[in-house]
């Protein structure tokens, strides 16, 4: 069982470095001198949320990916539980080179200084997550978009955070990449609503989800 956990831990850590360059000569950490991220810092609460953030969209996307009868969502579902998986590894990764644990001591956003107990925002409810699963074809396809706008939504304050405070080149990168994606995404999701008949505002009428796609979801301004 050790052998195993460390070989996970290995394979974490290959992935990190090779999506994020860290083992490529151009990477800049080593030259620059940074040290590595502490227990407390921002690179490390931005890892272990955005983890948790991406686990449930990976299994809202497979969910949707093995019911729907759309192409569309389908393409759409598959591209979010493969990307997010694979972000998930290499935040796994940064994690283990760092020494640092998956999980951390304090609630969910501490560091971004929105201290959450429960779900963070965006998230779906164990509810939604059962309506989804048991919705029709059609239904889930709506649902899925439904939830999924909110949760990308609320993806992009942490992204955005984490970049104002890092100065690593890897996360720099990942969160990057992460804000860019899912604004794309986002405009993606409200246009198949639309093409369904539902409206964008409709989209973000259940639950805790009723901030709207310009409310901040933290609560800020």
């Amino acid at each position: 069982m050790v052998g195993a956990i460390l070989l996970s831990a290995v394979a974490s850590a290959a992935l990190a470095s090779l999506l994020s360059g860290d083992a490529s000569p151009g990477d800049g950490s080593a030259e620059i001198g940074l040290q590595a991220p502490t227990e407390d810092s921002a690179e490390a609460g931005f890892a272990r949320d955005m983890m948790v953030h991406h686990a449930q969209a990976v299994q809202m996307a497979e969910i949707v990916r093995d019911k729907t009868e759309s192409e569309e969502i389908r393409t759409l579902s598959a591209d979010v539980a493969l990307t997010q998986q694979a972000q998930i590894g290499q935040m796994q990764g940064w994690l283990a080179v760092w020494g640092l644990p998956a999980t951390g001591r304090e609630p969910a956003m501490t560091w971004m200084g929105h201290p959450t107990e429960g779900r963070m925002p965006g998230m779906a409810s164990p509810e939604e997550l059962n309506n989804l699963q048991q919705a029709s074809p059609e239904e889930a396809d709506t649902l899925f978009l439904q939830l999924m706008i909110p949760h990308h939504e609320a993806a992009l304050p942490m992204a955005e955070a984490v970049l104002e405070e890092t100065d690593r080149p890897e996360v720099e990168r990942l969160a990057g990449a992460i804000a860019a994606s899912q604004r794309g995404e986002i405009e993606m999701m409200k246009g198949l609503l639309q093409q369904r008949g539902v409206s964008v505002k409709d989209s973000a009428t259940s639950g805790e989800h009723s901030h709207g796609a310009d409310a901040h979801p933290y609560g800020g301004e």
